[in-house]
């Protein structure tokens, strides 16, 4: 009887670059790495509330110089403002990433921040509070509010 071969397992991600090279390319990423290397090129702080969503690239005109492209940005909550505040540099390290200036503007798309519901105990806990509200669905209202409001 014959030993199997060594197995030849290859990496899931070179099995599927073609399948994700032709997804990022209909969003305008001329290489995937801008997505998958997010946080080293924007830094750790602005890579934890955006992503990239896409790039969009002007029409070329023919004669004319080739414009910049446009960085769609899905940035979440209230970090939109601090994002904005900061595109500037965001573009010098996308265009620095890239080595020539592909980018000239961003655009950001807002994803709000996820909302938890209220712990159920503190919820309890408040409505224990609230026994002059009469009014049952009221005070359970109330009661997610008042839990909320002490969460945050």
């Amino acid at each position: 009887m014959a030993k199997p071969g060594p197995i030849s397992a290859k990496p899931l991600s070179v099995l599927l670059s073609e399948v994700f090279s032709d997804a990022y390319a209909k969003q305008g990423f001329a290489a995937r790495e801008l997505v998958t290397r997010w946080g080293e090129i924007a830094g750790a702080e602005i890579a934890a509330h955006s992503e990239p969503l896409k790039i969009q690239w002007p029409r070329p005109v023919q004669g004319q110089p080739q414009e910049p492209a446009t960085l769609v940005l899905r940035v979440e909550g209230p970090m939109a403002l601090e994002i904005q505040h900061a595109s500037d540099v965001i573009l010098q390290r996308v265009n620095r990433f890239f080595g020539w200036s592909a980018v000239g503007r961003l655009a950001l798309r807002h994803r709000p921040a996820a909302s938890r519901a209220p712990d159920a105990n503190e919820v309890a806990k408040v409505a224990e509070t609230l026994s002059s509200v009469e009014d049952a669905e009221l005070r359970a209202a109330l009661a997610r509010l008042g839990a909320s409001i002490k969460r945050n």
